[in-house]
């Protein structure tokens, strides 16, 4: 059982490397109306995407990003933002509050967001175009948020490079299913040799693919990365645009 769009879905790689060859006003205006299709949670549809062509402004991205150059290189570069400031917008004309500072909201801004930024990938992938997300645009919030000209009540999500690719690389593997996928109702007894095996699987992975190869295990590149807080920054800045105010 498949079709063209499972097989889109499977097929899917992480480009970092691009052709010179353009983008048209017209894809970019159909993938981003295919995209706003995605589901949303009470009809709020707390999401915004900014479409970034200047090579300037890419440029300024790419260093506050980390220093991508994908993001510079890629023929267009778009930012998803969770964006509450339309529904302030339309609390005021009934004379209602915005009340954004609690976890729910949070999260459905978030949420909003992955479900657009996912179809728009998906999207860009069924027409022959490749990217890759870019959670680097969260490392300097402030100076992106005023670069974008964001409003209160939003915050970028993502950022998400789009081009033709120039490159062929293998896919990374997933977690074995029987770790991720359950029935009926969790079971921690499946994960340990689970991790065993996945491990063995990325290892092998890590150490075998052509560019920035290395001897790492899954569980230890996590390990690392979670084990100490990861872009801290983010609290103050989400206080400042209105959202974990009741926390």
């Amino acid at each position: 059982m498949t079709n063209q769009v499972i097989q889109t879905m499977g097929a899917h790689r992480s480009i970092r490397k691009f052709t010179n060859q353009d983008v048209s006003t017209e894809q970019v205006e159909m993938l981003t109306d295919t995209a706003r299709w995605a589901p949303s949670s009470h009809h709020v549809q707390a999401y915004s995407i900014i479409v970034i062509r200047n090579q300037e402004k890419k440029e300024t991205l790419k260093t506050l990003t980390g220093g991508q150059q994908w993001v510079a290189d890629c023929p267009v570069f778009l930012v998803i933002c969770a964006d509450y400031h339309r529904i302030g917008e339309a609390t005021k004309r009934h004379e209602q509050s915005l009340e954004i500072g609690g976890a729910e909201q949070l999260l459905v801004g978030a949420v909003d967001a992955a479900l657009v930024a996912q179809n728009l990938l998906t999207a860009a992938e069924s027409i022959g175009l490749g990217g890759v997300m870019i959670g680097g645009i969260r490392n300097n919030p402030v100076e992106v948020a005023s670069l974008l000209k964001l409003p209160k009540a939003t915050f970028p999500v993502m950022g998400l490079c789009l081009g033709y690719p120039d490159q062929d690389i293998a896919q990374k593997p997933r977690l074995p299913k029987q770790a991720s996928v359950f029935t009926e109702q969790y079971d921690v007894e499946v994960v340990d040799q689970a991790l065993t095996e996945y491990n063995d699987t990325m290892h092998t992975y890590y150490g075998s693919r052509q560019t920035n190869a290395k001897q790492q295990t899954w569980s230890e590149q996590m390990a690392n990365y979670m084990g100490k807080p990861n872009r801290p920054h983010m609290n103050e800045f989400l206080r400042r645009q209105g959202f974990l105010t009741d926390l």
